[in-house]
């Protein structure tokens, strides 16, 4: 009886014990496993849309580098004289100098008010400082003292592409070759931004201003404030801010905030349109021209007449065929559905390329049609036959909502 109450007391005083301990235990799980939980999703790294920009030691080093003191840049440019400067903008003033062994520079110099802050300052230095090619500007310096913000430039002879091009005295200089040799050094640069470099950059403000020019007339893509860096895996971005240049930004762009490398390839189609005709892509229409570039080219290519808007300059000693294929690939670089837009490697095997099919255009965006223009399938003797015509609802520039349209 004793060993039966015994055994009895002791199964009463380990339930008693479980009774109180296993709740406890519970609890004390339960807490871990909440807090690795709360851990674990804190300490996840979020996946953002862009790629942040490199800050490691070598990005550093290479950026420090560059640095080049205030007064040797004010002894460059004969303390920023009036008669040194090249250009001016709504960043600021582009001066020319030169620096101790002879070499010759363009001096940025950021005005107070510039729309180009410190991250786009930023932004460019870290871009620029990475890439080589030679079809983008080479960043030779930056100043940061007293207030300046300083970014210099290898200097070029013969400053940006729209100087000439949209110059009735100077265009004549831009013969044919040369301008095939820019259309294509400009593809090039660009297929190494989208394709060929180990960051995948976006440049985002492709226009003829930023297009620089050296003594031999090469074209080298400048002004990095606005490019972005995407991962290897990412195919567009999107943003509240869209940040450009009327007439060359894509309708995706404008309309949703949606930028992607077809983004730049939209900008580079309005650019061979822009060298081939050498119009500049007008959209705030005025007296002289009162239809935009894109709907003017369309009307003359269903016409059949496309070599009519040919620059008169050099028409008559060019070579028609290369002429009509620049053309034909820059329609087909400003199609409203990006994904229908060429990739710009494919850009540059078409041009150096006599013997690959170019596919028919459809209906530039923001493409407005002249009552009573035609659509159908007639082009010049070398493309008829080879035109669809579209269906689609011209685009308005002017319908921007949701994104915030600052013209550069």
């Amino acid at each position: 009886m004793e060993m039966g109450l015994g055994s009895g007391s002791k199964s009463n005083a380990a339930a008693r014990i479980l009774a109180i301990t296993l709740p406890i235990v519970g609890a004390i799980l339960a807490s871990v496993v909440i807090f690795l939980c709360l851990w674990t999703k804190k300490s996840k790294p979020v996946r953002k849309a862009s790629v942040s920009y490199p800050t490691n030691p070598e990005d550093i080093e290479s950026i420090e580098s560059l640095f080049l003191d205030l007064s040797t840049l004010r002894a460059a440019t004969d303390n920023f004289d009036e008669r040194n400067k090249l250009g001016e903008g709504g960043f600021g003033i582009v001066y020319k100098g030169i620096l101790p062994g002879d070499e010759e520079i363009a001096v940025k110099r950021l005005s107070q008010s510039s729309r180009q802050g410190i991250e786009e300052l930023k932004n460019e230095l870290v871009l620029v400082a990475k890439l080589q090619h030679k079809n983008l500007v080479r960043l030779v310096g930056v100043c940061l003292e007293e207030h300046e913000k300083l970014l210099v430039y290898e200097y070029m002879a013969n400053k940006s592409l729209d100087t000439i091009l949209f110059d009735p005295d100077r265009s004549c200089q831009l013969d044919w070759g040369t301008r095939f040799r820019i259309v294509n050094g400009i593809a090039r640069g660009l297929q190494y931004l989208h394709e060929d470099s180990q960051l995948k950059i976006i440049h985002r403000d492709l226009k003829a201003s930023n297009v620089l020019l050296d003594s031999e007339f090469i074209p080298k893509i400048s002004d990095f404030g606005l490019a972005r860096l995407f991962a290897s895996d990412q195919s567009q971005d999107v943003t509240n801010r869209v940040v450009g240049t009327y007439g060359y930004i894509s309708p995706e762009y404008a309309m949703r905030g949606a930028y992607s490398i077809k983004s730049d390839v939209f900008s580079f189609g309005v650019l061979i349109l822009e060298i081939v005709t050498g119009r500049r892509n007008n959209v705030s229409y005025d007296s002289e021209q009162s239809i935009d570039l894109l709907s003017l080219v369309w009307e003359h290519w269903t016409m059949g007449t496309i070599l009519e808007i040919m620059d008169l300059s050099m028409i008559c000693h060019s070579p028609g065929d290369q002429m009509l294929k620049c053309m034909h690939i820059g329609l087909l670089c400003v199609q409203e559905n990006p994904a229908d837009r060429l990739l710009m490697s494919l850009v540059t095997v078409m041009l150096c390329s006599s013997t690959v099919s170019l596919q028919a255009p459809s209906r530039p965006a923001f493409c407005t049609v002249k009552s009573g223009a035609n659509d159908s399938d007639t082009h010049t003797e070398q493309y008829r036959g080879n035109s669809q015509s579209t269906s689609r609802s011209p685009m308005s520039p002017n319908e921007v909502s949701i994104t915030e349209l600052e013209p550069r």
